[in-house]
C-alpha cells in the first residue's frame, strides 16, 4: 500500500516523538553526568531491515550515524535468533562507534499478539497457538548508545598502544533473554570496570529507554492499523535521499580538494595530514581520503564507521539542514578511505581517543565544499578536548571524571562563530556544580578566552579557559586528549586561524597531550582551549593572492568561490 501524503507527516512526527521520548528517558534515568548532563548519547528507531528511520534530537553525530551503520550488523549476528524480550549489546569499535566506551543496546520490537479468530488460519509468517496469533519477526528495532564512564583497561585516554589495552571488549551478546537479564554478561562487565554501579546503571537506563520508544511505536502501529513499517520506511528514506540528491545535483560537477595538517600522534611527533577529494557527479557525491596519513601507535585512530559519521554529518548539515537524518543519506554518498589510514584503522589499532580528530574530518569536508557552496559551510572548528581523570576520593573510593570543555566554533558565512561550542561533536560542558558535587575536583576558573577566535570578515568563536584543582588524598591520573597545540584551527576563504590550545599545571611540570600525567594532590591543571577559524579576510586586510571572485551560486544568490 502507498501512504496517503497527508498521513506521512503525521506518522513521521510520531516517530520523532517516540525517539525523543526514548532519549529523554535515557537522560533522566542515567547514573553518570556524562549521559545525564553532557548527553553524550544517541537514540533511534529502525525498520525490520535495520535501516534508521528517525533519530533523537539530542545526541552527538558520532553516535547517531554510528547507530545508523551498526544495527544491521546486529541483525546479521543474530539472524533468526530473536524473541520478544531480547535485548542485544555490543561495543566492538569496528562495528559500533569507534571505541570501547560506547555501548550500543538494541531492542527488537514485536507486534503484540492479537486474539485468534476461531477457525481462521494464522497470518502468513505467524503461528497460532493456544488461541493467539504470535509475531514471528521483529516489526522494528530501537537502539541507543551512550558513553560508559569506564570500561577498564588503562582508562579513557589516548595512550594505549593497541586496542587490547583500552578496556573490556563486548562482542555481540544478549544482555536480556526473553525479558530475563543475562547475569553472565552482567558479571563479566562488573568484574572488569572500576565503577560497576555507574556503568551498569547507565546500561539499564538504555534498556528502559528503548522500551519507552517501543511502547510509543506499538501505540502508533495499533492506532493506524499498520501491519509493517515497510511503506512508511520506504517513503521516509526515499524523501531524504531525494532531498540530498537534489542538493548535490545543484552543485557543479567536478573534483574539489582540501588538505589539513594537524598535531602529531605524540608530543614532537610528525604531524598528521588529512587529504580529501570531494567528487560531484550528477546527484551523487564521492568522498575519498586517499593520501591521508597512516594509522598511528596511540589511540587517536578512527574506524571506518566513525569516519563515515563525521564525513556525512557536515555534508548533511551543509546541503540539507532542513531534512532530518536517516539511512536515506547513505544512498547518495560513497566513502573511500585507505585501509590502514588514520581514518580507517586496522584492528588492533588503539582507538580510544578517536574523537580527538573528528574536527579534522569535518574541516576537510567543509573546506572542499566551500569551493562551490561557501555560504553553506563554517570555517574550521577546533578539536574536542576532554578532561579525563582517574583516582581515589577522600573516602577511598575510585572515581573516573570526564569533563567536556569547549573551543570556539568556526565562523559562518554571514556571522561570527559561536564561542564555547563543541562543533561538530555537539556535547555541552558539564555544569560546575555537578563536577564539584560528583568528583573530588574544584573548578577554580571557567571563562571565555577573549580573542582566541580567528579574525576575518566574521571572526571565529572564542574557546574556554578551564582551571581544575585535584582534591584527592593521593595522586590522580590525567589521561591526555588534547590536540591543536602545535597546529591552529584554520580559517576559510582568507580568514585567520584561531589561537592554538595550551595546557599547563601549577607545578610547572609538563602535561602530556596524548599520554598519562600524574597530578599531585592540590595541583591545578589549566586549559586554554583553541578558538575557531575566521571566515573571509578581515575588512582592513588585503585580499589573499588567488582569492576567488564572485560567481553565480548554483543554489541561489551569489557566493565567493567557483569550481
Amino acid at each position: 500500500m502507498s501512504l496517503d501524503p497527508l498521513l506521512l507527516p503525521v506518522l513521521w512526527q510520531r516517530l520523532i516523538a517516540a525517539v525523543d521520548e526514548q532519549a529523554t528517558t535515557l537522560v533522566r534515568t542515567a547514573f553518570t553526568p556524562v549521559v545525564a548532563e553532557a548527553e553524550d548519547l544517541a537514540a533511534g528507531v529502525f525498520d525490520a531491515r535495520g535501516r534508521m528511520l528517525a533519530q533523537s534530537l539530542t545526541g552527538t553525530p558520532g553516535h547517531i550515524l554510528s547507530l545508523a551503520t551498526s544495527v544491521g550488523k546486529f541483525m546479521d549476528a543474530f539472524a533468526d535468533d530473536l524473541a520478544p524480550g531480547d535485548v542485544l549489546l555490543c561495543n566492538d569499535p569496528w562495528v559500533t562507534s569507534g571505541h570501547y566506551n560506547d555501548l550500543i543496546v538494541v531492542t527488537p520490537v514485536f507486534r503484540a499478539p492479537a486474539p485468534a479468530v476461531p477457525g481462521e488460519a494464522a497470518a502468513d509468517g505467524e503461528s497460532g497457538e493456544a488461541g493467539a496469533i504470535g509475531p514471528a519477526r521483529p516489526l522494528a528495532f530501537f537502539a541507543s548508545i551512550c558513553h560508559a564512564i569506564d570500561v577498564g583497561g588503562r582508562g579513557f585516554g589516548a595512550a594505549a598502544r593497541d586496542v587490547f589495552e583500552e578496556g573490556l571488549a563486548i562482542p555481540f551478546v544478549k544482555l536480556y533473554r526473553e525479558g530475563t537479564p543475562n547475569q553472565d554478561v552482567l558479571r563479566f562487565i562488573r568484574a572488569n570496570v572500576r565503577l560497576p554501579d555507574e556503568v551498569l546503571g547507565d546500561l539499564h537506563a538504555q534498556v528502559v529507554a528503548n522500551d519507552a520508544g517501543a511502547r510509543r511505536l506499538l501505540e502508533l502501529v495499533a492506532e493506524f492499523g499498520l501491519v509493517t513499517l515497510d511503506d512508511l520506511a520506504g517513503a521516509v528514506l526515499d524523501r531524504t535521499e531525494g532531498a540530498l540528491r537534489r542538493a548535490v545535483a545543484a552543485l557543479p560537477d567536478g573534483v574539489y580538494r582540501y588538505e589539513l595538517t594537524t598535531d602529531g600522534a605524540e608530543d614532537g611527533a610528525a604531524p598528521i595530514v588529512y587529504r580529501l577529494a570531494l567528487t560531484v557527479a550528477g546527484d551523487h557525491l564521492t568522498v575519498d581520503y586517499a593520501g591521508t596519513s597512516p594509522q598511528v601507535a596511540v589511540g587517536i585512530n578512527a574506524t571506518l564507521n566513525y569516519a563515515m559519521a563525521y564525513t556525512l554529518y557536515p555534508l548533511v548539515c551543509a546541503l540539507t539542514p532542513e531534512v532530518p537524518f536517516n539511512a536515506g543519506v547513505f544512498r547518495a554518498v560513497t566513502l573511500l578511505a585507505p585501509e590502514g589510514s588514520i581514518v580507517n584503522a586496522r584492528f588492533p589499532a588503539p582507538v580510544s581517543g578517536r574523537h580527538l580528530k573528528n574536527y579534522a574530518l569535518a574541516t576537510v569536508v567543509l573546506g572542499a565544499l566551500a569551493q562551490v557552496a561557501p555560504e553553506r559551510v563554517v570555517a574550521g572548528s577546533p578539536p574536542e578536548w576532554n578532561v579525563s581523570l582517574l583516582g581515589t576520593d577522600g573516602a577511598g573510593r575510585p572515581f573516573a571524571a570526564l569533563l567536556f570543555p569547549a573551543g570556539g566554533m568556526g565562523a559562518r558565512w554571514d556571522a561570527d562563530g559561536i564561542s564555547a561550542t563543541c562543533f561538530p561533536a555537539n556535547v555541552p560542558s558539564t555544569a560546575v556544580e555537578i563536577v564539584e558535587a560528583r568528583w573530588p575536583l574544584l573548578v577554580e576558573r571557567l571563562a571565555l578566552r577573549p580573542g582566541s577566535g580567528g579574525a576575518g570578515r566574521h571572526a571565529g568563536g572564542d574557546g574556554e579557559v578551564l582551571a581544575v584543582r585535584v582534591e584527592t588524598p593521593g595522586p590522580a591520573r590525567l589521561l591526555g586528549m588534547f590536540d591543536g597545540l602545535a597546529h591552529p584551527t584554520p580559517g576559510l576563504l582568507g580568514g585567520a586561524p584561531g589561537a592554538r590550545g595550551e595546557v599547563s599545571r601549577s607545578s610547572g611540570a609538563a602535561v602530556l597531550a596524548k599520554g598519562d600525567t600524574l597530578l599531585h594532590p592540590g595541583e591545578t591543571v589549566t586549559l586554554l582551549l583553541p578558538g575557531g577559524g575566521g571566515m573571509g579576510p578581515a575588512p582592513d586586510a588585503p585580499a589573499p593572492a588567488g582569492a576567488p571572485g564572485r560567481a553565480a551560486d548554483p543554489l541561489g544568490g551569489a557566493t565567493e568561490g567557483a569550481a
